[in-house]
């Protein structure tokens, strides 16, 4: 096409779907295509490029990608120099951050940061996890790890830094967690050459714009109903809101429509003590979005 294009990169691997589904939420259809690395987008304005996200801030940074979406971790580990415009919350599991933690056998005599010295450490995050032993003084040998990391103990490492959200993998290899490294989200970034174009700059605007009002509405539901005006205050009493419930007149000024946002959760206890405090034609209904 003519014109300009927004150069985006997509995590592949674990995120790859769940990426996928938040820019569905979002209103952007991303289809995926076997054996492909270059996603369709439904915006002829943004080319999408499929990278791991280990490899995103390196390439986000030399201006190969305008911009994309990594962990933070990575973001650490490649010591890239970007400018994160956004911090999107999601994973495969949880939606929570996940932790880089390091974690040794359950009988192993390791129990800090110090009993580390002179040790072998498997990870992937070779570069972090040797500036967080500087930090703590301690001198031990870190390798990189291709993968299944959690094996190695004791046999081919004496310990590991591995990434864990759940903590569930960790445990079936009999490893215990000592400490903590850092906790790690999803990033959504660009490089200053991107930011520096007005064109490029608005286009990443609104896309995080909708990202994040996507995000927001993850877990939440609105509900419609009408209320007669006595019972209205009783109403209100029962009703979490985002903010405040949206009370509107209707033709017959003994009634008011109510138009609230609440936790899915809760939806299924709060609409029978609504229907008991007078609430009528009551609507539950999904959100794609929530713009703050």
């Amino acid at each position: 096409m003519n014109g300009p294009v927004l150069k985006l990169g997509l995590p592949a691997g674990s995120l790859q779907e769940a990426t996928g589904e938040l820019f569905r939420k979002a209103g952007y259809k991303i289809t995926y295509v076997n054996r492909s690395y270059y996603p369709h987008i439904d915006d002829p304005e943004i080319h999408c490029t499929l990278i791991r996200a280990q490899e995103m801030p390196r390439y986000v940074e030399n201006g190969s990608l305008d911009c994309g979406l990594t962990g933070y971790d990575w973001i650490l580990e490649n010591n890239a120099d970007v400018v994160q415009l956004a911090e999107l919350v999601f994973s495969k599991v949880s939606k929570r951050p996940v932790r880089w933690v390091l974690a040794v056998p359950n009988d192993s005599p390791i129990q800090t940061v110090q009993d580390l010295q002179g040790k072998r450490i498997a990870t992937e995050v070779v570069q972090l996890t040797r500036r967080w032993l500087a930090e703590h003084g301690v001198e031990a040998h870190v390798e990189f790890s291709w993968g299944a990391t959690e094996v190695k103990p004791p046999r081919l490492a004496d310990a590991i830094v591995e990434v864990t959200e759940t903590g569930s993998s960790l445990r079936a290899n009999n490893l215990r967690i000592v400490c903590e490294l850092l906790q790690s989200t999803t990033r959504f970034i660009t490089n200053r050459q991107a930011l520096a174009d007005p064109w490029k700059k608005q286009k990443m605007d609104d896309l995080v714009l909708m990202l994040q009002g996507a995000m927001n509405a993850e877990g939440k539901v609105g509900l419609m109903m009408n209320v007669l005006t006595t019972d209205l205050p009783a109403v209100l009493q029962i009703l979490p809101a985002l903010q405040k419930p949206t009370v509107s007149s209707l033709s017959d000024p003994a009634w008011v429509a109510v138009n609230t946002v609440i936790d899915e959760t809760v939806v299924r206890h709060i609409i029978p003590q609504l229907k008991q405090a007078g609430a009528r034609g009551i609507v539950e209904y999904p959100l794609n979005k929530i713009i703050d």
